[in-house]
């Protein structure tokens, strides 16, 4: 792949936003695009670009962003993650692709697709059902309801926990100006964490310590405050005619396939395929080459069929 670094305007003009542009090495535009946001935590050097290359192999471009706050685009304070911004950052993205003249020999505005995972999996389908320019969507582990996700990941004692957390740090938040951070994952039999799964802390740092380094394994508290408003479910029955697929791990325990699979079912266009992963996990779609490919290949054979 052919890669440039790129930056634009986020929704207000105020903060810029920064993203690696893909190209494939043969071959003339303007082309297709996917754009592509990360989940928790991510920059844009985190496995998205493992991602893109098999999308950049089917003949589309791909755009991977840093949200607001991360990364390194700009946005004060730092590692603070609001779904409302991020959404609203890849709408800039898509913006960015229609509109500039700096795109305009690579990129074709009329095929534009986006792909999320995890967290940002549910994104993709909240930009897509908003944003009329999406022409197809790849919806990957995605969160689908924050809270319940979140209550069902920490179970009943550590809920308490993280309860009292927040709400103590919404006070000193609101009489000081100042954020409080908390680890993105880790051991919940030692700490207090967003999310409380032992695995994915070795799975980021060691992806941290090979290729993003600018990842950083926190975040704001009101960050998992403003995971438990978060709910993907409303936007579903505006994806009308968009084609959309979902790409689920069986039995996943971090995203909740409970409420993957009957979210599928709640998307109204009948352009729409369900494909469940067999013997992957939600972190394997990351640290396992092989169980990456077949998601990969998955979401680029999807593109082909309705960008080209």
């Amino acid at each position: 792949m052919l890669k440039r670094e790129v930056e634009f305007s986020s929704e207000n003009r105020d903060e810029m936003i920064r993203a690696d542009l893909y190209l494939p090495e043969t071959g003339q535009g303007p082309r297709p695009v996917v754009v592509m946001g990360g989940g928790w935590c991510y920059v844009k050097e985190l496995i998205m670009p493992e991602y893109a290359e098999y999308f950049v192999a089917a003949g589309c471009a791909a755009l991977i962003f840093d949200y607001r706050h991360l990364g390194a685009s700009d946005g004060e304070p730092r590692q603070h993650l609001d779904p409302r911004k991020q959404i609203a950052d890849y709408r800039s993205a898509i913006d960015a692709v229609s509109y500039l003249d700096e795109f305009a020999d690579e990129i074709d505005p009329a095929r534009i697709g986006v792909w999320g995972i995890s967290y940002s999996g549910g994104h993709a389908l909240a930009v897509g059902a908003l944003d009329w320019r999406v022409k197809c969507i790849v919806s990957q582990i995605p969160i689908i309801e924050g809270w319940y996700n979140s209550m069902r990941a920490h179970g009943s004692v550590g809920f308490r926990e993280l309860t009292a957390l927040i709400e103590a740090e919404r006070r000193k938040r609101y009489l000081t100006g100042v954020h409080g951070h908390i680890p993105h994952s880790g051991d919940p039999k030692t700490e207090v964490v967003t999310w409380p799964h032992p695995e994915t802390k070795p799975v980021f740092m060691k992806i941290k310590a090979e290729s993003a380094p600018r990842h950083e394994h926190y975040s704001t508290i009101e960050s998992t405050e403003l995971v438990w408003s978060y709910d993907v479910r409303p936007y579903l029955p505006r994806i009308l005619d968009t084609p959309t697929l979902m790409i689920v791990a069986e039995g996943d325990d971090l995203t909740m396939w409970e409420r993957e699979i009957p979210a599928f079912g709640e998307i109204a266009t009948t352009k729409k395929k369900l494909f469940v992963q067999q013997q992957s996990t939600h972190m394997s779609m990351y640290s396992n080459l092989s169980h990456l490919e077949i998601a990969a290949r998955e979401a680029a054979s999807w593109f082909s069929e309705w960008l080209q």
